[in-house]
């Protein structure tokens, strides 16, 4: 079958492996990591490739260490999620050996499983270790508790925030009285679990069989209709794969009437069931760059509608698109609505630049 990958060199070749320079980074960082530690090479070659196997290793090992061991070594940068991007970026920055930098993260927990979370915070501390100060955004219990210092603010969301609540070490933190964090960190609030739980039904359930997309490995699963399911695992254990790559393309070819190109499996049972499926991801909202959560859920055509009963508007005969920041009508044409202008750099990358007729409003 022909491949567009680059075939090794013959004096890079080895004999002792059967993997060519694409299939090695076809690997995940785990595999990759193994290959590399358990690589058998004559004496001649252990001293030409020390140097490089050492500089393999060590960074395989940083990036391990940050929980992405799931990643091929080729998996391209826009297919990444923005908290995978983050902590290869850490990554590197821990194998770098800077002295005296600061380092300012948001949220790099967000959606790693605990035993993957434990090794980002050794990884955070060990950035700290080296000389370098690191500045954390974060709501994980865990990541506040391994902290050297906390900053709180509080004591609300939005207009009710805005102010530091309390600050200092766990202990000092744990001792604040209008901290809600101190609140949920000592136990005296609590999320609320239901005691009582649905039970299943027998006849209504999905099945999948013979999931074997990616690392699945020929997997049935049964996933009970009517009830929170939560699908859970350490990172890379196949939980996207079933979750988004069989399930969800399944359902949106063979219910929603839709496109779908699901991954390898042998069928799923129980479609009879659904009426329709939805998928809600972390793709941006909206047809276009203007969208916000107003516009997403029709909001705004409300309050559209309400300020065209005004009695201005009545006598001055605006209609509901006079409005709305998506027609002329209603929108600054000197930006067309997005409150800014684009500044376009031949070699640089493109600038916004606050709109000079509307001020950006």
């Amino acid at each position: 079958k022909k491949s567009n990958s680059v075939p090794l060199p013959d004096g890079r070749s080895s004999e002792r492996s059967t993997l060519s320079l694409p299939g090695v980074c076809a690997l995940s960082i785990e595999d990759s990591a193994r290959f590399f530690e358990a690589l058998d090479l004559d004496d001649t070659q252990a001293i030409i490739a020390e140097d490089a196997i050492k500089e393999i290793r060590g960074r395989l090992g940083f990036l391990l260490k940050c929980g992405l061991g799931y990643l091929t070594l080729d998996r391209t940068a826009p297919t990444l999620s923005g908290g995978e991007s983050q902590r290869i970026r850490l990554a590197g920055q821990i194998g770098c050996g800077l002295v005296g930098v600061l380092y300012i993260l948001d949220e790099p927990s967000i959606g790693l499983h605990p035993r993957d979370n434990e090794m980002l915070i050794e990884s955070l501390v060990d950035l700290r270790d080296q000389g370098n100060t690191v500045i954390v955004v974060e709501h994980d219990e865990e990541t506040m508790r391994a902290a050297d210092h906390i900053v709180d603010f509080g004591p609300g969301p939005g207009v009710r925030g805005g102010q530091i609540v309390a600050q200092g070490t766990l202990d000092e933190i744990r001792k604040a009285k209008h901290s809600q964090t101190a609140d949920f960190l000592t136990g005296r609030r609590e999320i609320a679990i239901p005691k009582q739980r649905r039970e299943p039904t027998k006849t209504k359930r999905l099945k999948i069989v013979g999931a074997a997309h990616n690392n699945l490995r020929d997997i049935d699963v049964e996933i009970p209709l009517g009830l929170f399911v939560c699908v859970t695992g350490v990172s890379g254990s196949g939980k996207s794969s079933l979750c988004n790559d069989i399930l969800w393309e399944t359902l949106n070819r063979d219910i929603n009437s839709g496109k779908g190109s699901p991954g390898t499996h042998k069928r799923i049972n129980g479609l009879q069931h659904l009426d329709k499926a939805i998928d809600i991801d972390q793709s941006p909202i909206g047809r276009t760059p203007r969208s916000n959560p107003a516009t997403y859920v029709k909001l705004l055509d409300e309050i559209r509608k309400l300020f065209t009963q005004l009695p201005q508007s009545k006598i001055r005969g605006y209609k509901p698109g006079r409005f709305s920041f998506n027609v002329e009508d209603g929108r600054c044409e000197a930006c067309e609505g997005h409150g800014a202008t684009k500044l376009e750099m031949d070699f640089l990358a493109d600038i916004w630049v606050t709109c000079s007729t509307c001020d950006g409003k």
